[in-house]
């Protein structure tokens, strides 16, 4: 729905609210000097960049060039608006913001993403009421007890059931006269083949809703009851869903994995509900697919770089190949990740019920490291012989030419080089060969994520557009006025009084100055609130970045500056003056021109200089 929030109950909640205890539910920091630091959780980074002033009650990543306040956080990181994000702090920090009555315009007007976060929600009462209530629900109930897990479970987890039949979610949403096209986008139901009507998605099937880290239901899961295939169905790609970036279960296991900087990673919903209800609570779920770079930057941000990844695969030929995919994630991301392996026959599910909490943490003590179990597994399955060895070599070449850090690639090689039996610089000359060619293929220009969903990258910025501000001559004068009005603000008054950001080249940085010098007191610059009022995301960051130094200003040194810059661009002028009167004695027209023109804007600026000082 359309959110209003006053701007009083928007002071109380900037004032109530700890950025770094906002940031430290999705990423791990730790303090270095007066700042927080940790791993940035919109790019990829082996080295912490991500930084966070309490002082300031702002961040800033100096690799990615994001940056805010604890509102734009909010909004970055899980891709909502303003008044959302102020919404989830207010209730966050016990602050009561009045909602009001919304008028049909307002209703029309209410975001796509609101009504199918809502929409879900409807669903999962739905589903939740039919496994308790509805006389079709006991034998879904029936399994669920059958399998071993107990009604709190069900309820902390808000296990659902979806009736036999092709119309029963359809008709619920119809009797609240909600629109089937919104309900076709949540991926509750689906359009006939014959375009009239719809039918449901999900059919007799145990549901499991999927929840994001702010409780919010974005998808669905749901396990059929007869033998229909497929056994597991999962929500398909929606505005809010995103299989590659969502985990099942972690918004119930950040804060223990945060605790423990251990995580155990399992593939199905069954095996992530044994977990938990076994007190291992540090465990998410796979949805559906391998493990994703998008997973491994999350679990990193909750676990840390110091953190420990279990993974707990079946000991099957899919186990093993979703452990060989996700090596080289891993091993590119730094993350310290090990696999257990159970034994045959035995899924996490059915090895906790049977035989125990103590036992399974047997079996996690002696997990081996991803490289050396892929080699035992390997070298048990097609043995030693020349053409085992040759089946070996081929499954691991690609796994280990995906690895970048050439050093971990040398050890490995090393390693499987021994086990097999064969001269290592044969095998490195193979994966060499390999991991040169799928780097001449894959090369691409590096995006930065807006959110861990897919659907916002479309917002993001290439890094050389993201900076094409900061590239000019004397932009780097006009960057350190910027942050001295940050970060000093008693030279506020100069700066306006001597109209210095008229001479300003880049119109970014006179924006972001004449927007501190119009709504801020000189005597005391507050400036989150200048990050509120800016818009742009771009400009959000270059404030950040400019306001997050601790750089050591005084009156006289900033003085210097500014007579420093005006000179310069007074010499400029006599310059420029000095290449129009070459141009006129070469008759070389063209440049005259350009030049001339430049000559025209450099007369403007000082104009408005001029008009400035007169006021």
């Amino acid at each position: 729905m359309t959110i209003f929030i006053p701007e009083d109950k928007v002071l109380e909640i900037r004032h109530a609210a700890d950025i770094v205890e906002v940031v430290s539910e999705s990423v791990l920091l730790k303090k270095t000097g007066k700042n927080y630091v940790g791993l940035c959780p919109f790019h990829s980074e082996k080295t912490p960049s991500f930084t966070v002033s309490p002082q300031k009650q702002i961040f800033y990543c100096f690799g990615c060039a994001a940056g805010g306040n604890v509102f734009s956080f909010i909004m970055k990181r899980d891709g909502i608006s303003f008044p959302e994000a102020a919404r989830i702090l207010s209730r966050q920090y016990g602050i009561n913001v009045p909602v009001q009555t919304m008028s049909k315009d307002q209703k029309r007007l209410r975001s796509e993403r609101e009504k199918l976060l809502e929409i879900n929600r409807q669903a999962m009462e739905f589903f939740h009421n039919n496994l308790f209530s509805a006389p079709s629900g006991k034998q879904a109930l029936l399994y669920l007890k059958q399998r071993g897990i107990s009604q709190e479970t069900m309820e902390i987890f808000r296990l659902g059931y979806a009736p036999e039949g092709w119309n029963n979610i359809n008709n619920f949403f119809n009797k609240k006269k909600i629109p089937l096209d919104i309900v076709e986008k949540a991926g509750l139901i689906v359009k006939r083949e014959n375009k009239n009507g719809f039918y449901d998605r999900f059919r007799n099937r145990i549901i499991f809703p999927i929840f994001n880290v702010n409780m919010h239901v974005i998808g669905f899961g749901g396990r059929v009851l007869t033998d229909d295939l497929p056994k597991y169905l999962n929500s398909p790609e929606t505005p809010i869903y995103n299989k590659s970036s969502s985990l099942y279960g972690l918004h119930r296991a950040r804060q223990k994995c945060r605790e423990t900087e251990t995580i155990y990673i399992v593939e199905g919903y069954f095996d992530l509900l044994a977990l938990h209800q076994n007190g291992i609570q540090n465990s998410v779920a796979t949805l559906g697919t391998s493990i994703t770079t998008d997973h491994v930057h999350i679990l990193r941000n909750v676990i840390g770089k110091d953190g420990h990844v279990v993974l707990v695969f079946d000991s099957d030929d899919a186990g093993m190949k979703a452990a060989l995919r996700s090596l080289g994630i891993f091993m590119n991301a730094e993350v310290d990740a090990n696999i257990m392996l159970l034994p045959s026959g035995h899924d996490p599910d059915s090895y906790l019920f049977e035989f125990g909490y103590e036992s399974f943490f047997d079996i996690a003590k002696s997990a081996k490291s991803l490289i050396s179990f892929l080699i035992d597994t390997l070298i048990e399955k097609y043995g030693l012989t020349v053409e085992g060895k040759i089946r070996v070599i081929s499954e691991m070449r690609e796994t280990l030419a995906s690895i970048d850090d050439s050093v971990a690639r040398s050890l490995y090689i090393k390693e499987l080089a021994e086990r097999v039996g064969i001269e290592e610089n044969a095998l490195l000359e193979k994966v060499r060969e390999l991991s040169f060619r799928n780097r001449s293929s894959t090369k691409r220009d590096t995006f930065f994520n807006n959110d861990f969903a897919r659907n916002h990258r479309k917002n993001g910025f290439r890094k050389a557009d993201k900076r094409k501000s900061f590239h000019g001559k004397w932009t780097r004068l006009e960057q350190q006025i910027i942050s001295m009005m940050l970060q000093f603000p008693p030279v506020l008054s100069e700066i306006g009084e001597r109209g210095i950001l008229d001479l300003f080249e880049d119109n970014h940085l006179k924006a972001i100055g004449d927007l501190i010098l119009a709504h801020q007191d000189c005597s005391d610059i507050k400036i989150d609130d200048v990050i509120n009022l800016i818009e742009d995301d771009e400009e959000r960051g270059i404030v950040a970045s400019m306001a997050i130094g601790e750089n050591k200003w005084d009156y006289d040194g900033c003085l210097n500056i500014l007579n420093r810059f005006e000179s310069i661009r007074n010499k400029k002028e006599d310059t420029l003056i000095k290449k129009i009167k070459e141009a006129e004695d070469n008759n070389n027209f063209e440049l005259l021109s350009k030049l001339l023109s430049k000559k025209q804007k450099m007369a403007v600026l000082s104009e408005k200089k001029k008009m400035a000082l007169l006021k």
